[in-house]
């Protein structure tokens, strides 16, 4: 399937349509997005910035109780999502008051939803887009931290529409004759920046290609068959790539390559030069914000830094006083935000301003992650301020891991943190106290239970790929687990 721009404009009038008027959605309401790399999920984004209504996606991993506790927490008034979800939504729906309107993206019908394809045959694709200020949201993401839920990043409309453009121009290299493929989960703020803001802000087009599930071959055999000039994944997959033998593939319009999502390794950027004579560009960025710091075209670039400020921030080293630190001392990776706070920086947490205001110490926003620049003015990555797991691009917190974990009748405590992985980079691991009845049961068989418990209880991702049963967990004083002892433990082998 090909799509113009002016294709993609008319479809996104109908989809716009269904949503104000089929839908009856408002300036301001809010729509759960929960598609994979589907072509409506890029209509969905479209219609809502017609329309004014807040975009909040989601990964097709979550589980119900996942499902529940973003429709609960954000207070959507619609959901879009396909077959495979559509079952966990309608078991939730009579929980969620303010959810009204339910939209299926499949071949079949289904009762209490609007089928889109067919609404979509009689939408008229007449609509004039909605005004909204640049200071309104626009997007909602839900991004997970050490201690609680998963937190609410609210992003406006000139965050990204601003903010995402330097990302396209600088970092991504993108002109209107570019073909860009990302490979980041719908679900994540990744897939804003690489699959739809930065890329068509360019002018560039934008490939998709759904993947059940990474296939190293599947992805070479992609790059080589199709007119791909930019290329966006996580070190993962680079880490699964260049494990091939990559000599039977030409990658004839590749150009470009970056990378974000957790630090890259100089070994795999090396191996991924001498296969393909093309650099890895990788940047660094959060879900508050869009490109921090990044490696552009003209740069040299060094190994495993993650290269100099984007032109939209002003980044700095600083200490616990939020005082600016000299080249080669390590502290908080900052971004300055008084007395101007730049664009592309998210406006809030919602419905928390304790942990929005703790974000903020001086004149600089704390990003959370420690680092140091070098004389030159490159960032290096030193480790992360609290104890989220980056694992294949994905942000899993402990406390969603822990919770599960501790429903399962074995599992007295528990405590989750990283361990070294030499594909994924880093991977959940359980520390687990098992409960008096359970020690004496076959450990192997246990931990696979355990497992497949996690599985069923939270998204598929954030399972425990070890466990390791101990007497005790370490603790503090105060009785709070010191999560850092155990990563410690896990990572003094490297």
């Amino acid at each position: 399937m090909r799509w113009s721009f002016e294709e993609l404009g008319s479809l996104s009038r109908k989809f716009a349509n269904i949503l104000s008027e089929a839908c009856s959605l408002q300036r301001g309401d809010r729509v759960i997005l929960i598609l994979p790399r589907v072509p409506e999920w890029w209509l969905a984004n479209v219609a809502c910035l017609r329309t004014g209504t807040v975009l909040i996606p989601g990964t097709t991993q979550l589980t119900q109780k996942d499902i529940l506790y973003r429709l609960q927490s954000s207070k959507a008034n619609c959901i879009i999502t396909n077959d495979v979800l559509a079952p966990a939504v309608d078991a939730v729906a009579s929980k969620c008051e303010n959810l009204h309107s339910k939209l299926i993206v499949s071949e079949n019908s289904r009762e209490g939803w609007g089928n889109l394809k067919e609404m979509m045959k009689h939408a008229s694709d007449s609509h004039t887009c909605v005004k909204t200020k640049h200071n309104e949201i626009m997007a909602i993401f839900f991004t997970s931290g050490t201690s609680g839920y998963p937190k609410m990043t609210a992003h406006t409309h000139s965050s990204f529409g601003l903010g995402l453009s330097v990302n396209g121009r600088f970092w991504l290299d993108l002109t209107p004759s570019d073909v860009m493929w990302n490979t980041s989960d719908t679900g994540w703020a990744k897939s804003a920046w690489s699959s739809v803001f930065s890329p068509w802000i360019q002018g560039a087009c934008v490939f998709t290609h759904h993947l059940a599930r990474f296939e190293p071959t599947s992805i070479l055999q992609t790059l080589s068959k199709y007119p791909i000039t930019v290329f966006c994944s996580a070190p993962t997959v680079y880490r699964m790539l260049v494990q091939n033998d990559m000599a039977s593939y030409k990658f004839k319009s590749l150009k470009h390559c970056v990378s974000a999502g957790e630090p890259i390794t100089p070994d795999v950027t090396e191996k991924w030069r001498n296969k393909t004579g093309l650099d890895i560009y990788e940047g660094y960025g959060q879900t508050e914000t869009v490109l921090i710091c990044g490696n552009f075209k003209g740069m040299k670039i060094k190994p495993g830094s993650m290269g100099k400020p984007s032109p939209a921030f002003d980044v700095k080293i600083v200490d616990v006083n939020g005082n600016v630190l000299p080249p080669g001392q390590e502290g908080d990776i900052g971004i300055q935000v008084l007395p101007n706070r730049p664009f592309g920086l998210f406006t809030h947490y919602v419905d928390n301003p304790s942990k929005t205001a703790s974000t903020l110490r001086g004149n600089f926003y704390i990003t959370g992650d420690r680092g140091y620049m070098d004389k030159d003015g490159y960032f290096w990555f030193v480790a992360r301020a609290d104890d989220v797991i980056l694992s294949s691009g994905y942000r899993i917190g402990p406390f969603e891991v822990e919770n599960a974990l501790n429903e399962h009748p074995s599992v007295a405590e528990s405590a989750v943190v990283s361990s070294p992985d030499p594909i994924r980079g880093e991977v959940v691991k359980a520390f687990v106290v098992l409960n008096p009845d359970y020690k004496s049961h076959d450990q192997e068989q246990l931990i696979k239970e355990i497992q497949e418990h996690v599985k069923k209880t939270t998204a598929p991702y954030k399972y425990p790929r070890k466990v390791e049963f101990i007497q005790e967990l370490p603790k503090t004083i105060s009785g709070k687990t010191k999560r850092n002892e155990l990563r410690k433990k896990e990572w003094k082998t490297i």
